[in-house]
Order: C-alpha cells, then sequence, then structure tokens
C-alpha cells in the first residue's frame, strides 16, 4: 500500500470511528497526525505542530465566549422578541423572519444559533398551525445562509484557507454566494410546504392542533423555554444595563472586525473580557460555553490536513480528479463527496477536507477561486437538514412528539432530495466568475 492510499485510508478510519462511536474527530485527527506524520511521513514533531491553526483557534474560542454572555444574560432572547415583534401579528411573515435572525446570527459568529432559535421558532410553528417541517428548514437555511460571513467561523476559515493558499480572500464574495443559494432554497420550502396558505392569516387565529393555549401563552407539549415565544410578539421587554453593554460589544465587533478588518479573535476576546470585567459571575457562565469541542475538532484535522499535504496526498486525489479529463465534472464530484460524507459526519471537517483536496485544482487557474470554495462549503452544509446532523435533530427534537415520527420520515425524504441535488446546484457557483 502506498503512503498516499494509506493516509487516505486512516482519514477515513476517522470519519468512520467518529460516526459510529460518537469520538470527537478532532482527537482522531491529532492522534492520526502524531502517528502517520511521525512513523510515516517521516516529520518531526515541530512540524506537524505547526499545522495547528492557532489564529482559527483563538477566534473560535472568542467567539464562542462572547455569545456565550450573550446567551446567559439574555441577549439573544431579547433579540429574538425584538425580531418576532417584527411580526406585527402577520404569520406569514414568522418563517422569514427566523429564517433571517438565525442567518444574522450565525453570521455574526454565533455558531450555536440554530439550537437557539430552533426551539423558539418550532413551538411558534406549532401554535400557528405552520407547518413544522417547513419552519424547521427555514432556521436551518437560514443558518447557512450567514455561515459564510466575514464574521462567521466557516467564513473566517474558508477565507484563511484561499488567503493560505495564495489564492486571494473575497469574504464578501464568499457570504453572497451562501445567502443568495440558501435564500432561494429557503423560497422553494415556503411555497412548497404550505408558505402560500399563511398569506393574510393574523396573530389570534391560531386554532388547532396543538391545543388550547395555557395561561401566559405557554403550549401543552411545548419546551418550557419556549413559553414566552407568542407573547412576545406583543409585549415590551426591559433592556438591563448589562445587555446594553453586551450589545453595544457586538456592535463593535461587527464594525471593528466587518468595517475595519480588525482580528476577530482578538476583538472578541478584548470585548469578551470588559463583559467578564464588569459582572465576573457571568464570565465563569460563559467560560462554559466556550465550544471546546469544536476549537479540538477543527485543530485536529486541519493538523491532520497539513499532514496530507506533506505527504502529497492532496496532490495525489488532486491529480486524479484532474486526469478524469475535465476540471469542472472533477468539482462536480468533489461537491458530492462533500455533500455525502457532511450528511453523516462533522461539516466543517468536511469542508476543511474538500478544500484541501480542491487546493490544487485551484492553483491551476481554470476555475474561480472564490465560487469553487463557495461550492463545496455550501455542498458540505446545506445537508445539515439531515436528522443525523445536529442541526437536524435540533429541529427533530422540538417538533411535537406525537408528530415526531411522521417529521423524522419527512426530514429524510427531504434530507435525501437535498443530499441528491444540493452539491449540483452548489457547482453552478463554479461556472461564476468570482
Amino acid at each position: 500500500m502506498s503512503l498516499e492510499v494509506m493516509t487516505i485510508v486512516v482519514l477515513a478510519a476517522m470519519f468512520l470511528v467518529g460516526t459510529i462511536r460518537n469520538v470527537n474527530m478532532g482527537l482522531l485527527g491529532l492522534v492520526a497526525a502524531f502517528l502517520v506524520g511521525l512513523f510515516a511521513v517521516g516529520m518531526d514533531l515541530d512540524g506537524i505542530l505547526a499545522g495547528f491553526p492557532l489564529d482559527l483557534m483563538f477566534a473560535l474560542m472568542g467567539l464562542t465566549f462572547l455569545f456565550g454572555f450573550a446567551q446567559q444574560n439574555g441577549t439573544i432572547d431579547l433579540v429574538l422578541s425584538w425580531s418576532l415583534r417584527a411580526v406585527r401579528g402577520t404569520v406569514a411573515l414568522a418563517p422569514w423572519i427566523f429564517f433571517a435572525l438565525t442567518g444574522v446570527l450565525m453570521g455574526i459568529g454565533a455558531i450555536f444559533a440554530i439550537g437557539v432559535v430552533a426551539p423558539l421558532a418550532v413551538p411558534f410553528a406549532r401554535r400557528y398551525r405552520i407547518n413544522q417541517l417547513m419552519m424547521g428548514m427555514m432556521v436551518v437555511h437560514g443558518g447557512m445562509a450567514g455561515m459564510l460571513s466575514p464574521l462567521s467561523v466557516y467564513g473566517i476559515y474558508v477565507n484563511n484557507f484561499l488567503l493560505g493558499q495564495g489564492l486571494g480572500g473575497s469574504p464578501w464574495s464568499l457570504f453572497l454566494c451562501a445567502l443568495v443559494f440558501n435564500t432561494a432554497i429557503g423560497a422553494v420550502v415556503y411555497l412548497v410546504m404550505g408558505g402560500r396558505s399563511l398569506i393574510g392569516k393574523r396573530v389570534g387565529e391560531e386554532s388547532g392542533p396543538a391545543g388550547t393555549p395555557a395561561p401566559g401563552g405557554a403550549v401543552p407539549g411545548a419546551h418550557g423555554e419556549s413559553s414566552s415565544v407568542t407573547t412576545s410578539v406583543r409585549t415590551a421587554v426591559r433592556v438591563t444595563p448589562y445587555q446594553q453593554l453586551t450589545l453595544a460589544g457586538l456592535a463593535v465587533l461587527v464594525v471593528g472586525a466587518g468595517g475595519f478588518g480588525v482580528d476577530i479573535g482578538v476583538l472578541s476576546i478584548v470585548i469578551g473580557t470588559v463583559l467578564a470585567v464588569a459582572n465576573p459571575s457571568e464570565a465563569k457562565k460563559s467560560l462554559t460555553n466556550v465550544s471546546w469541542g469544536t476549537i479540538v475538532l477543527v485543530g485536529g484535522v486541519v493538523t491532520y490536513i497539513s499532514v496530507l499535504q506533506t505527504a502529497g496526498t492532496v496532490d495525489f486525489v488532486s491529480g486524479g480528479l484532474v486526469s478524469m479529463g475535465s476540471v469542472l465534472v472533477g468539482a462536480l464530484l468533489l461537491c458530492y463527496m462533500a455533500g455525502i460524507v457532511s450528511a453523516l459526519a462533522s461539516s466543517i471537517a468536511t469542508i476543511g477536507v474538500g478544500l484541501s483536496i480542491a487546493a490544487p485544482l485551484l492553483q491551476t487557474g481554470e476555475l474561480p477561486a472564490i465560487g469553487f470554495a463557495a461550492a463545496i462549503a455550501i455542498a458540505s452544509t446545506v445537508v445539515d437538514v439531515s436528522p443525523f446532523s445536529t442541526n437536524g435533530a435540533m429541529v427533530l427534537a422540538n417538533v411535537d412528539a406525537s408528530e415526531r415520527d411522521r417529521y423524522f420520515k419527512q426530514m429524510l425524504i427531504y434530507s435525501g432530495v437535498i443530499v441528491a441535488v444540493g452539491p449540483a446546484l452548489a457547482w453552478l457557483f463554479v461556472l461564476l466568475p468570482l
């Protein structure tokens, strides 16, 4: 077995063991990087550790630390309340409000956006007789619409990769690709799954299978944290000074990182520290919200990818795609590979592997770097509607228990359609001169 094939087998084993045994793939990646790098490739320890992405780790740590404050002190709930008030009694707007809200939260770095919004959106749909599957999918696609923002974890990762390969970065073009793609998918979902029937319906016409609302606006069987979803449309919310400080910090993050190019990791850590000094007890809680699992996942996978590059595996796979005679066909196959793998495994890990394989193809200059990178990222994340993914499972968990089996089957059908056509649609970005 050649070195290149052996490293691919190890990579496949990482995905397989991580998925079946539910082990953080980053841990497996670090172990694989050390063993393969030291004993098969002949690298030294310093060379292996040089592949660990410290800058990305600071960004992940800072963002999740900062948004831990926003989640703990009720700032996220405040934004949700304001967004729901924007419905102004028009139920037909609700799916798009939740779509936009999830996209904005994801776009400014809240990687938990779907997990926060889904427990509110799905009970809202149940109360007002909106298709719960449609609402859930709108939330997921909304999150994916904002995923390549210059301030988001995915956007930072993809843009840094392009810059590291000397391919130039265009963070706003990447963001626009994801925004347009997922908004278009969202529009189709809205129209096909009953959005048109909501037009003209007003808040207060909510009779249906969810039953009579309990006192205070809660829905029987809904999660406790969702009891204020429907009443918040009409109820003003008091903003505390600490929430005002948090909102100001988020505004500084958006303006500083998005407008002036300040390093988002450094800036988010500084803002988070200011919030910690203002309220030390909140700091302890926010540290528990730091996404250490994601940090380990990204760090381990990226480190192993650097070993693959040193071993020549990336060039080996890319050469196989080029030898097919058409770079475009190779790009299409790579998009499908990313989509299928990501439906069962980590999206950001799949993006990392896909971009690494794509790098030699991009170096030829035959394909637009931004369009190809966006295609791989979109193909890897659009399949997160699967009930086996974290985001899809979050939606399913909030569907009414009596209907969960039926919605599980519907989600399987929907995710199957997305896996079948999503990568091909994402591949169309390769044809754009971005």
